[in-house]
């Protein structure tokens, strides 16, 4: 079952409020298709409620509008920035993630507090070379990513 679409995943405010053309090339749509059917799409399914893409695809001149990294997998249509809706939530999503086995590249807990969750998930696919499984941690306002620290890590029921 497809439950997000090319359409939904390069889809951006910042593009349309600036006028910044957003539509991803065959390649980028290839990648797009695939994080879907190997990552998204599945991990929909097991979650059982929707799940927002806050961002997806970005075009060069997009990423830098965001101040994206330059080498960010948005760019490549190989990343999307996920939610489903508290801090808690994404915290059991992530922790749904981790368990379900699927082949990520990297994934990426975005956050202002570990306990209380992260605001968003960052999730990656590639078909260009083995998928590293990178699980790291961002906190806001600091420098570098960190591998994630699963021995404090706890998810509340």
């Amino acid at each position: 079952m497809m439950y997000f679409s090319i359409e939904e995943l390069s889809r951006s405010s910042v593009a349309a409020t600036r006028g910044i053309d957003n539509t991803p090339g065959p390649e980028a749509v290839r990648a797009l298709t695939s994080l879907l059917a190997n990552v998204l799409d599945p991990l929909r399914q097991q979650w059982g409620a929707p799940i927002t893409v806050t961002s997806g695809y970005r075009s060069p001149r997009l990423n830098s509008a965001v101040k994206g990294a330059a080498s960010s997998q948005h760019i490549k249509g190989e990343a999307a920035d996920i939610k489903a809706g508290s801090r808690a939530a994404n915290k059991r999503l992530f922790a749904l993630l981790r368990s379900s086995g699927l082949p990520v590249d990297q994934v990426i807990y975005e956050y202002g507090s570990l306990e209380e969750g992260p605001d968003w998930i960052h999730v990656s696919f590639t078909t260009t070379r083995k998928n590293r499984g990178q699980w790291l941690v961002k906190r806001y306002n600091t420098p570098g990513y960190q591998n994630f620290p699963w021995n404090r890590f706890k998810v509340d029921a």
